[in-house]
């Protein structure tokens, strides 16, 4: 998803249904947004991010991390928003 503006979608597959959290992380380790935080059946998914905060404004350009975890699995990546 890299880099985006002013929306991108987060692809990920499971093997079996499992809860899905997937969170939004400044440069600083602050979260931004919970994207997902829900059981989601077994394939291949997406989620999308549009470039807000919790409270529904828009972020400024720069570097977030998203951070997803699914069962025993967690991944962090990097992603840029351009404006």
């Amino acid at each position: 998803p890299n880099p985006f503006n002013p929306t991108t979608n987060i692809r990920f597959s499971l093997p079996t249904e499992q809860r899905v959290r997937l969170q939004v992380f400044d440069v600083t380790g602050s979260l931004v947004k919970t994207i997902l935080d829900e059981a989601i059946s077994a394939g291949n998914r997406e989620a999308a991010w549009d470039g807000t905060n919790t409270a529904g404004a828009k972020v400024a350009s720069g570097m977030y991390l998203y951070r997803i975890q699914a069962g025993n699995f967690t991944a962090v990546k990097k992603m840029v928003m351009l404006k």
